[in-house]
């Protein structure tokens, strides 16, 4: 089995670029005020959040809700480091 860290794509603007803007998705509880919490999250690992590009949209019943956020990313490393920040969060149940 290969090192994630050995693959590379074989076309070059082919997927992640890094640096680069990038957009993440976080569901949970519509209680938790998550918008808030989501961008707190981005921005205490030290990235910029666009605030043009955030959208909130809950679900059908209002239980939930996914806030999606896009924010500039120089690494990698950083933008695994927010997914799971976002993970570890006890009121966010998933992320894309």
């Amino acid at each position: 089995m290969k090192d994630l860290g050995d693959i590379t794509p074989q076309n070059p603007q082919q997927g992640f670029q890094f640096p680069g803007v990038f957009e993440i998705t976080a569901l949970g509880s519509a209680r938790a005020e998550l918008e808030n919490e989501v961008l707190r999250i981005i921005t205490e690992a030290g990235l910029s959040v666009l605030a043009e590009a955030v959208r909130v949209r809950p679900s059908r019943e209002g239980n939930y809700v996914s806030v999606t956020a896009s924010f500039m990313c120089p690494t990698r490393e950083k933008y695994d480091e927010v997914h799971a920040a976002l993970r570890a969060h006890p009121e966010i149940r998933w992320t894309l």
